[in-house]
């Protein structure tokens, strides 16, 4: 993503909030952007495809943040999951997106609705995954009820919360709360095997193209890319966390311990600078990448 269009996204971003996803027009963005027409419809289709690409971006950067929370850590700690899912409402208040998602909700766009609804279930089956990660492969059953319940929680304490009291709730405390509700909640489905949801969301859709080779190497060609792209004004921290992953991943035998903390140290590199947005995309797909060897490493 280039400079450019990352300015007419944060510019977008801002007037959706100030007045509204629904009032704000495409020339609004034009005006505030100082571009044309011609230049908006190159980055996007759509306004609806200009809000999509910013609620990606913040979906993508709490991945990120999530992943590089379990760096070292045991996937079982109740304390790192609840750290993890706090990660979500503390990007969306950095943001400043909840008046944007709250719009799209009102909204009568079934294409909007459609990707949030997407978004609501990619966040429900890693949180399910997850409560299997924490409790054992034999709460598998109850872990879509458990999720269910879980957030079923959490947003009604956010809106006890935001209707009664003046100061913003700690999300952390809050989240922590309910996971350790939820425990005796997921123990007592499994003395009593009870679950209501039968068919759960435990399992994604496969994409047939995504297989360890394919990934590495449009890793390698998007990495390599990126680091042609770096111009001489980029700091030499910025080259050296680039040609490193990418010389990492060449490597016949990669050592994935060290992916993941130079992962983190690359991306925290590029904050803050023009590249940000690009970079957040390669470490997305590098955790994409991790998780897939992963996988195949556990199935042979």
């Amino acid at each position: 993503m280039n400079e450019r269009k990352r300015q007419v996204l944060l510019t977008a971003q801002r007037l959706f909030i100030e007045k509204g996803f629904n009032t704000t027009s495409i020339q609004d963005i034009l005006d505030a952007s100082k571009i044309s027409k011609g230049t908006f419809y190159n980055y996007f289709s759509s306004k609806n495809e200009c809000l999509i690409a910013i609620l990606e971006q913040a979906h993508i950067e709490s991945a990120i943040r999530r992943k590089e929370l379990l760096i070292g850590q045991d996937k079982s700690d109740k304390d790192i999951l609840a750290k993890q899912i706090s990660v979500r409402l503390v990007v969306n208040k950095e943001h400043n997106l909840l008046p944007i998602y709250e719009a799209v909700f009102h909204s009568r766009d079934e294409d909007l609705r459609a990707f949030i609804r997407k978004l609501h279930l990619m966040e429900l089956r890693w949180i399910a995954e997850r409560l299997v990660d924490v409790y054992g492969e034999q709460t598998a059953p109850y872990a879509s009820d458990g999720t269910v319940i879980l957030v079923g929680m959490m947003q009604h304490y956010l809106q006890y919360w935001s209707s009664s009291h003046c100061q913003d709730v700690d999300t952390g405390n809050l989240v922590s709360f309910c996971i350790r509700r939820l425990e005796a909640i997921m123990e007592g489905m499994q003395e009593t095997d009870d679950h209501l949801i039968v068919n759960g969301f435990l399992q994604e859709p496969g994409h047939p193209n995504d297989n360890v080779k394919t990934v590495k190497n449009r890793l390698i060609e998007q990495l390599s890319g990126f680091l042609h792209n770096l111009t001489d004004e980029s700091r030499q921290d910025e080259i050296q966390y680039t040609s490193f992953l990418l010389d990492e991943i060449k490597a016949e035998h990669p050592r994935l311990y060290i992916l993941e903390t130079v992962a983190r140290s690359f991306r925290e590199t590029f904050n803050e600078t023009r590249h940000e947005p690009e970079a957040n995309e390669l470490i997305s797909y590098l955790w994409n990448y991790l998780d897939l060897v992963k996988k195949d490493a556990l199935s042979t």
